[in-house]
């Protein structure tokens, strides 16, 4: 087999790779992901319990979970503690978000 061959298939290797690598930081690590805003009705909270925290660290993370008004898939969010005491099921506002990370949410006052 020509050297050639090797070297070509190597470098389509090193290119697809590169490639996934970019895909997934921006589509599922949000990392360089524009920030979007959405019109979107709280589904549900909770809270789950973080196995091995250690002492003096946060034993617990927090999550809402959203569906567009305008249609679409729900999705879920961790927030931070003072959005999960503030935020109730049924509210409805403008989130802001980047990726799947969640930046801000303001509530819709009726």
């Amino acid at each position: 087999m020509p050297i050639w061959i090797i070297v070509v298939l190597c470098l389509l290797f090193l290119l697809a790779l590169a490639y996934f690598s970019y895909n997934y930081r921006r589509h599922i690590l949000g990392l360089d992901a524009p920030e979007k805003k959405i019109e979107v009705q709280i589904l549900d909270k909770q809270t789950n319990r973080i196995i091995g925290a250690q002492p003096g660290e946060e034993d617990e993370e927090y999550w809402f979970y959203v569906q567009p008004l305008t249609g679409g898939p729900k999705r879920e969010f961790m927030i931070g503690i003072h959005y999960y005491h503030a935020l109730n099921p049924g509210d409805i506002g403008t989130m802001t978000y980047r990726g799947q990370q969640f930046v801000h949410f303001a509530l819709k006052r009726q």
